[in-house]
């Protein structure tokens, strides 16, 4: 069983979090753009991208915080900062999603501990269970 642990100064620790979020009003603009958007963001926060799938209407991840960051805060992080390079970067979304807001306020969030296979086989499968949408892209987060 692959159960790393990872260290910071004092703390040994193992935080993995299966976490689910959606676009505002389940518009499905979900590009590959984004994909890069979100590994650099979480390039930044120092967040391991364990396991991703970018699906037109909702991304799946499996990544591993830093105790040090509360998961709430790396999620408004995440969201508002993503949002705001998406726009940036594709100026029509503003007018489909109005008002500025990429993401809807709420995601899902809960703690892999030793599930860590589990999670990833059910990430990578998401496509047989979602039956409208067909894969489009590459592999998101692998790079």
């Amino acid at each position: 069983m692959g159960t790393k642990t990872q260290s910071l100064a004092h703390t040994k620790w193992l935080c993995k979090y299966h976490i689910v979020f959606t676009p505002k009003y389940r518009l499905k603009i979900i590009s590959l753009q984004l994909q890069e958007i979100l590994r650099d963001l979480c390039r930044y926060k120092g967040v391991d991208i364990m396991e991703g799938h970018l699906m037109p209407a909702y991304i799946h991840m499996l990544v591993s915080i830093p105790p040090k960051i509360r998961v709430s805060s790396f999620m408004g992080y995440l969201k508002d900062k993503s949002s705001l390079m998406a726009f940036d970067r594709h100026a029509n979304l503003k007018y489909k999603s109005g008002n500025r807001k990429f993401w809807a306020g709420e995601y899902y969030a809960s703690t892999a501990g030793l599930n860590e296979a589990t999670i990833k086989k059910y990430i990578q499968q998401q496509e047989r269970h979602d039956k409208l949408t067909t894969r489009k892209y590459a592999t998101p987060f692998k790079g």
